[in-house]
């Protein structure tokens, strides 16, 4: 559902959330990894991987502003 979300969107929000689950989900199977085959260098790999997720999103959010509302007239 993912893909299909990022592949149509239809805003640049929605695929922005897309890639939001793809790297969330990357940082739990890193996470897991590191568990199972005992290899603590991998949290330190799964740390960097969420802070360039939480810098592509304080991106994303800086250079998309949301959709200014109008608001309505009661002056009528």
């Amino acid at each position: 559902m993912a893909l299909w979300r990022l592949y149509r969107g239809p805003t640049n929000a929605d695929r922005m959330l897309a890639v939001e689950f793809f790297t969330t989900s990357a940082l739990a199977i890193t996470l897991l990894f590191s568990a199972y085959f005992s290899l603590p260098a991998l949290v330190d790999i799964a740390l960097l991987f969420a802070l360039l997720t939480a810098l592509g999103t304080a991106n994303f959010v800086v250079r998309h502003p949301s959709p200014k509302r109008e608001e309505p007239n009661h002056d009528a």
